[in-house]
């Protein structure tokens, strides 16, 4: 009896010492490993996104703010934010850290290059959505200009990564923020899913568990301090406002009824077009994989050209090209029609 009590005491003691060193993000490894990536650059590029974030919010930043984004002592944010003024990065004027042109050209460099890593790792790998924003935090400042503009075109050019928020254009081009908090609609307001925020990553956890994704249709219920009760695609949602407050939806006018891209490239005749908006999220692996190789990414335009026998497969022409597709794949395609695209 003594030997199992002893086995069972040194396995005791063994957890006790190796959980709080290897605990995900929390533990003793976690953190040297974050430590490890503090390089100047690595500072000095998360300080510049955390600034063009402030700034894209039309917020003023403060060291507070700085101190607390990037996990840091107010002491040290202040050498920081000198060391970015001396570099001609940002200057002060007294009510924050405004961007100069070229800090605010680098951190759009940066963030270019960490959403179109998001994409790739959820277009063209099996990590987790939970890691996207992780593995992209540490790629995005070990790709060089050419690697992330053959990325791009890797990719289709995608115009969003995959919590809904826009990539720049190689010229830096960035559209302005739009959409409203889903805590700031009324009940019975309708609205689309614009964005999910990744950060802090407990929330985002808590919002990919709840099965939300950009594009989808919610309208909300009811409201409270409490709770926020809201329909997602038909199914009910009950989440804690700070959580809620995450969402980011574009209200739809009243009386809207049904799926706002309701319809899919299967629903198209020979001779009419439609420009693409999603793949439907039921669409995985190696299927969403060539379609994705096809050029069908959100903004691409389509015709539909040939109807095979019994409708299936038709023939589209997709950026020049003459491509079969069978109805369940053409049915996984969301679209809005359009005026009628050249041959």
């Amino acid at each position: 009896m003594e030997q199992p009590a002893v086995a069972l005491l040194i396995f005791c003691v063994l957890v006790a010492v190796l959980v709080p060193v290897f605990w995900p993000r929390g533990g003793l490894a976690a953190t040297a490993v974050r430590l490890l990536r503090m390089t100047e650059r690595v500072r000095t590029e998360d300080a510049l996104k955390h600034l063009h974030n402030w700034e894209y919010l039309g917020k003023p930043s403060s060291l507070e703010g700085i101190a607390g984004g990037l996990e840091m002592s107010r002491a040290k944010a202040v050498k920081l934010v000198a060391r970015l003024e001396s570099l001609g990065l940002v200057h002060s004027d007294g009510e924050g850290f405004p961007l100069t042109d070229a800090g605010r050209g680098y951190a759009l460099r940066i963030i270019r290059s960490h959403r179109l890593w998001e994409r790739y790792l959820a277009d063209r790998t099996s990590v987790k959505p939970a890691d996207w924003h992780d593995r992209a935090e540490q790629r995005e400042h070990t790709l060089t200009p050419d690697a992330v503009e053959a990325l791009d075109a890797r990719m289709g050019h995608p115009r969003f990564d995959p919590h809904g928020d826009p990539i720049l254009t190689a010229d830096g081009e960035l559209p302005p923020k739009t959409g409203v908090a889903l805590t700031a609609l009324e009940p019975g307001d309708r609205g689309v899913v614009l964005h999910l925020e990744d950060e802090p990553r407990e929330i985002y956890d808590q919002l990919f568990a709840a099965g939300l994704a950009p594009l989808m249709e919610v309208q909300l219920v009811d409201a409270s301090r409490d709770r926020i009760r809201f329909t997602v695609d038909g199914n009910e949602l009950v989440l804690p406002p700070v959580v809620a407050g995450n969402i980011t939806v574009e209200r739809l006018p009243a009386g809207h009824e049904g799926d706002r891209w309701g319809e899919t490239l299967a629903s198209l005749r020979p001779g009419e077009s439609g420009s693409v908006v999603r793949i439907s999220r039921v669409c995985r692996g190696a299927q969403r994989r060539r379609l994705l190789d096809l050029g069908l990414v959100p903004g691409t335009l389509v015709r539909a050209e040939l109807e095979g026998a019994m409708r299936d497969p038709m023939a589209y022409r997709i950026r020049g090209s003459l491509i079969a597709l069978r109805k369940d794949q053409a049915d996984c395609i969301h679209i809005h029609r359009v005026a009628e695209v050249p041959n």
